[in-house]
C-alpha cells in the first residue's frame, strides 16, 4: 500500500514521481560533505539516483574526497539495479564513521558513469549539503538518501514504509 504523496508546489519534485527502476543523472549543483569539522568531499561533478519513494542519494567522484579518508572497502549489499556495492568507513580528524559510505566498483550497464564514485549517509557526518542547503538525511538507517526543501514525501525508510 502506497501513502498519498504530500502535494509539489513549483520548483518541487515528489519522489512518488521518480521511476523504478531508478534513474541516473547529473548534477552540477556544488555537494559537499562535512565531517570531523573538515571538509572532506566536494564537487560539482556528482551524480543523483532518483527511485520512487527515495529521497536522492548522490554520489561524488573519488577525486572530489580528500585522500586516505576512506578505509578499506568491504562487500556489502547487491542493489537489484545497481549491482554490489563496497561500503568503507571515512576516518578524518581522529574520527571513524564506521560503515558511513560505499561505492559500486562494477555497477550495472545503466549506473557505469557511477563506476566508484563515493555516496555517504548524511547522518553520519557533520552535515551534507546541496549547493549551500544543508540536508536532512532519509528517515531510517538503511538508505542513503539526502532531503532538500525541494524534495516532498513521504519518504520510505522509517517505521512501517518498508512495504513501499
Amino acid at each position: 500500500m502506497h501513502p498519498s504523496p504530500d502535494p509539489a508546489g513549483p520548483e518541487e519534485e515528489s519522489v512518488w514521481d521518480y521511476p523504478r527502476p531508478p534513474r541516473l543523472e547529473p548534477v552540477r549543483q556544488r555537494l559537499r560533505v562535512v565531517f570531523a569539522g573538515l571538509t572532506v568531499a566536494d564537487t560539482r561533478e556528482g551524480f543523483r539516483v532518483l527511485e520512487t519513494s527515495h529521497p536522492p542519494t548522490y554520489y561524488c567522484p573519488p577525486s572530489a574526497l580528500v585522500p586516505g579518508l576512506l578505509g578499506p572497502p568491504r562487500r556489502a549489499g547487491i542493489c537489484e539495479w545497481k549491482g554490489r556495492a563496497v561500503l568503507f568507513d571515512l576516518t578524518a580528524g581522529g574520527r571513524v564513521a564506521q560503515g558511513a559510505a560505499w561505492a559500486y566498483p562494477d555497477p550495472t550497464p545503466g549506473f557505469r558513469p557511477i563506476a566508484n564514485y563515493v555516496a555517504v549517509y548524511a547522518g553520519a557526518m557533520d552535515a551534507c549539503y546541496v549547493d549551500d542547503e544543508r540536508v536532512v538525511p532519509q528517515p531510517g538507517g538503511f538508505y542513503g538518501g539526502w532531503i532538500t526543501r525541494a524534495i516532498r514525501g513521504p519518504f520510505k525508510g522509517g517505521p512501517g514504509t518498508m512495504g513501499w
